[in-house]
């Protein structure tokens, strides 16, 4: 049997399993409609039949690759157009994918060594192994983990986003497919764009989000397809910086109009969300991009008035800052139980909540997925019914503990100065783009990312990371080995 017939096989079989499963689950759930399920046999159905098709014309690499390309796009629908809510779990259609993806990468595996060269280039498994150890520890902590269903619903979440890295750092592997994932992210972030400006107009929002029949003075806020407008400015902090990367970068002067007007856009968007932190991000990510592209010797100057102006700032405003640090953490809060707590207060009352979970487990956290279910039933400040700690690396901490938000720092800073490092040499077009572009997204979104009520369902950072991580490993692998990743990138997906 031929590797395209196996490949077909394969997909025909992953179908018919999946749908064995959703109508064994209608015929013991009532709340699952048969509605539904027909969809779903539908698009599995017609996608099977699609790749057998184009099986005939093409190699089982390339459609393999078609599929990679087409899961990322899906990712930035979210859970806007296609959902199967299953109770405990959602269906979307990029998870769909995610495991069709996963299930022809296992069945790759068992059928041929192919594999194991690609694992072979691979320049990031440090990067990879922390991930799993940090995914490992997520198990263990639901030992001590008050709500187990809490916990295996983050650690669920975050599986398909390790896994997605994973899927990425083995299948792209290329400078010309690095490419076609970042020009994805471009186009997508246009559709989304559109929804957004759509819900700012006309004051409708799609049913995936809060503001779906919501209170009328909220309605111009834009939201797309992500389910409140803080989630949607974030993953616009990131997209402004692909494009503004573009518009430097890219030597046709139509597409450098194009992506000057869609970086203004999606500026003009988080401007309308509201919000603040969001537009920090792309304050601070403005920044670092003007210092990377300063000369040498302006790079000290620039150093030097910085740490300066820090200093003089500081010593300027010194009394205000202690005075509002000690009001929001330290000072008895005068807040009267029949007015709502003020935003700011609460913010800081989540802050205080997470740091009182993370010394009082002594910084080994409470449990994957738990702080969540300990600021809704036991916390120790008032966050007036807020249960989400709405700061990443925080809300890391006090599930995973001190030294897991440490790795993940590390990992992350590892990235930035990776690229960083790299865009002081000499690069080609290309690779200056992807460089420019991520060193001030990873900024952009380190900043704003105190803006969402969690990350962990945000999946456009994992999209983003793996983005990051591919284009690390690339750019790694082109300095130690030049010669064979150019005999590499003659090769294509012929295999």
């Amino acid at each position: 049997m031929s590797i395209k017939r196996s490949a077909v096989h394969i997909i025909v079989m992953l179908a018919a399993v999946i749908a064995g499963v959703f109508i064994m689950l209608e015929a013991v759930r009532t709340d699952v409609g048969f509605g539904k399920i027909t969809v779903l046999l539908i698009v599995f159905m017609i996608g099977a039949a699609g790749l057998a098709f184009l099986s005939a014309f093409t190699t089982n690499g390339r459609m393999f690759m078609g599929l990679i390309y087409l899961l990322i796009a899906c990712t930035f629908l979210n859970q806007a157009f296609f959902a199967i809510h299953l109770g405990f779990f959602s269906l979307f259609l990029y998870r769909l994918l995610l495991i069709a993806a996963g299930g022809l990468h296992i069945a790759g595996i068992l059928k041929n060594r192919t594999h194991i060269d690609r694992w072979n280039r691979v320049n990031v498994k440090g990067i990879l192994l922390f991930f799993a150890l940090w995914f490992t520890y997520g198990l263990v902590s639901l030992l001590w983990a008050k709500s187990v269903t809490y916990g295996i619903k983050y650690l669920a979440l975050m599986a398909m986003g390790i896994f997605m890295i994973y899927l990425i750092v083995m299948f792209i592997q290329k400078m010309d497919q690095l490419v076609i994932f970042y020009t994805i992210w471009l186009v997508m972030t246009v559709f989304v764009m559109v929804i957004g400006f759509y819900n700012h107009f006309t004051l409708h929002h799609l049913p995936t989000s809060t503001l779906y029949n919501g209170p009328q003075y909220k309605q111009h806020y834009p939201t797309s397809v992500f389910f409140n407008q803080n989630d949607f400015a974030t993953f616009l902090s990131i997209s402004f910086f692909l494009y503004a990367a573009a518009v430097k970068n890219v030597k046709n002067g139509y597409v450098k109009a194009v992506c000057l007007l869609l970086a203004i856009s999606a500026l003009y968007l988080i401007i309308l969300t509201g919000s603040r932190a969001s537009l920090l991000g792309v304050c601070a990510g403005a920044a670092v991009y003007i210092f990377i592209l300063l000369p040498s010797l302006l790079k000290k100057l620039a150093v030097f008035f910085a740490a300066a102006g820090a200093a003089v700032f500081a010593a300027l405003f010194a009394g205000r800052i202690i005075n509002a640090v000690w009001n929001l953490f330290f000072a008895p809060q005068m807040v009267s139980a029949h007015q709502p707590l003020p935003s700011n207060l609460a913010r800081a009352n989540l802050l205080k909540n997470a740091f009182h979970y993370v010394i009082d487990s002594y910084g080994f956290g409470v449990g994957a997925g738990n702080v969540s279910y300990y600021l809704a039933s036991e916390p120790v400040y008032d966050t007036g019914g807020v249960a989400e700690v709405h700061n990443w690396l925080v809300e890391i901490m006090a599930n995973f503990g001190l030294l897991m938000m440490l790795g993940y720092l590390t990992v992350y800073l590892y990235l930035f100065w990776t690229l960083y490092k790299f865009h002081e040499r000499k690069l080609e077009n290309q690779s200056k783009l992807i460089a420019e572009g991520l060193i001030t997204a990873l900024v952009g979104f380190l900043v704003s990312s105190i803006s969402p009520s969690s990350v962990s369902n945000l999946f456009f950072h994992w999209v983003f990371l793996s983005l990051v991580i591919a284009a690390v490993n690339i750019l790694r692998r082109s300095q130690k080995e030049p010669a064979v990743t150019a005999n590499y990138e003659k090769q294509g997906d012929a295999r």
